[in-house]
């Protein structure tokens, strides 16, 4: 079993705590939607080439490849875990595609192994955390430096670019007019991943296993299951990134996507998903990505070094987390 934090005393509480966080997500939702809606605003009046649909289309490039890591990686922290190496799964399976183009492989030949590596890669890391009992965010920190280093031994400073020109579609092509097949594929996955969560079985059983693992478990959950599974989904999520990030850049290195884990868990974070778990909805996270795509597109469109963006997120991070504690202090003033 890994270790996980206590929960609360009864089932009967964390179902009607369930209920208030949905209210207040729900909140937090319309929140994010005022932000995005301001940023459109703002960037279309610093640039009159903003609005463009193809201008649009192309600040989604921005933020696709990370926000379809960010859907799983919000189950999983629902789910009380987190994984830290998904940046260094997204290096590794470029690394492994590149290889393979330089062999000769094919199109179809090059994703399937991407996909491989990816889930070969949350393999490991659920079974670390669920069979051996190592803590999620020590087992993913350790297999970040271990998936970064061995691209690193591998091909140290040099660059792959045998890829084949059908190649490129994943992460240049178009689907129609102005709908990249990246932003195409997000919003399949978003919706897929948001019935999944809050429409299914699945979903009621991972709010429970965040909510209270030890009553999820004597309800009969199988938590460990679960949370491998979690994993697993997560690594062909950051390999399916993988060979869009590749594909889009026709050439692989070894800092591919370096700090990718940050921005990814802050899309999550921001979006509304409780790092306590039990809490969180897919919605808020595709909020959340759009606008830290949107607000990083306009800022490079004037020109704004990339600090003043991580001073932007930063702030919003500390405005989440703040929330809950101050509703629970005006809560506790108002009922003495």
């Amino acid at each position: 079993m890994s270790r996980v934090m206590p929960g609360p005393p009864h089932t009967a509480t964390a179902l009607r705590g369930r209920g208030t966080g949905w209210q207040r997500l729900a909140r937090w939702e319309s929140v994010l939607t005022v932000f995005l809606c301001c940023d459109l605003i703002i960037n279309a009046g610093l640039s009159p080439y903003f609005l463009n649909v193809w201008t649009l289309s192309d600040a989604t490039f921005s933020f696709t490849e990370k926000a379809i890591v960010a859907l799983p990686m919000a189950l999983l922290v629902i789910a009380r875990e987190i994984d830290i190496s998904v940046s260094g799964t997204i290096a590794l399976a470029s690394v492994a595609m590149g290889l393979a183009a330089k062999a000769g492989f094919g199109t179809p030949a090059l994703v399937l192994v991407g996909l491989c590596s990816g889930l070969t890669a949350g393999a490991l890391n659920g079974a670390l955390v669920t069979r051996l009992g190592v803590p999620s965010i020590v087992a993913t920190i350790g297999t970040m430096s271990l998936f970064r280093g061995v691209a690193y031994g591998i091909l140290g400073d040099a660059v792959l670019k045998s890829y084949p020109p059908a190649f490129a579609f994943f992460g240049q092509g178009y689907v129609a007019g102005p709908l990249s097949f990246e932003l195409v594929l997000f919003g399949l996955l978003a919706l897929a991943f948001g019935v999944l969560l809050h429409r299914t079985v699945i979903g009621k059983r991972l709010y429970a296993i965040g909510a209270n693992p030890v009553a999820a478990a004597h309800s009969g959950v199988r938590i460990e299951r679960y949370r491998f599974w979690l994993f697993v989904a997560t690594g062909a999520a950051s390999a399916l990134a993988s060979i869009l990030l590749t594909s889009r850049l026709g050439s692989t290195r070894p800092s591919i996507a370096q700090g990718w884990e940050l921005e990814i868990i802050s899309m999550v974070i921001l979006g509304g998903v409780s790092v306590a778990g039990g809490r969180g909805t897919i919605i808020g996270v595709v909020l959340a990505a759009t606008l830290m795509g949107f607000v990083t597109f306009g800022l490079g469109l004037k020109n704004v070094p990339g600090i003043v963006m991580s001073i932007v997120v930063g702030c919003l991070l500390i405005v989440v987390a703040a929330i809950p504690a101050i509703s629970r202090r005006i809560g506790a003033r108002a009922r003495r």
